[in-house]
């Protein structure tokens, strides 16, 4: 209490309400920045799952300059039996691999796939495949075999996956 005056000093009524308006106008802005950047790390997380059908692919180019088409030529159990936490499956169509996203990843990603295609020169099996992550291009001089499915939205895609 204010002894001079016989007020209480604290906020009144309207200066809290410009306080809760100001939090909740700061959450709005936070909430959706927050969940993008929990939808980029389950993509990210769900990624190196394609790393199990990478080496097979690249040695069958390198041995006989041929791409699997599908996961048992690759020498890979079923796509729906390569699983984790993010993704439902893990597939080769003619030398890509697409990795479905499911079991717990967010909502958005659900169903979504992201593409890694094999990138080579087609003269040479020497040179070693490169992986084209999603709609990025291949390198300069080298051809990325496979259909590129991916579907993830692009701001959720890491940067080394977005076209350009």
């Amino acid at each position: 209490m204010n002894h001079n005056t016989g007020q209480i000093d604290g906020f009144s009524a309207i200066e809290m309400m410009v306080v809760v308006a100001i939090i909740g106008i700061l959450a709005m802005i936070a909430i959706p920045s927050s969940l993008g950047r929990i939808v980029r790390e389950q993509v990210k997380t769900a990624l190196p799952l394609a790393d199990v059908a990478k080496e097979p692919i690249a040695v069958a180019w390198k041995s006989l300059k041929i791409l699997p088409k599908d996961n048992q030529e690759a020498g890979l159990p079923a796509a729906e039996k390569i699983v984790s936490n993010f993704a439902s499956s893990v597939e080769i169509q003619e030398g890509a691999i697409h990795l479905t996203f499911g079991n717990k990843a967010h909502k958005v990603l659900q169903g979504k796939v992201i593409t890694l295609r094999p990138a080579v020169i087609e003269e040479s099996n020497i040179v070693p495949v490169e992986w084209v992550c999603g709609n990025a291009n291949p390198p300069e001089k080298m051809v990325a075999k496979g259909e590129n499915k991916t579907n993830v939205p692009e701001e959720f895609l890491p940067m080394l996956c977005r076209k350009g």
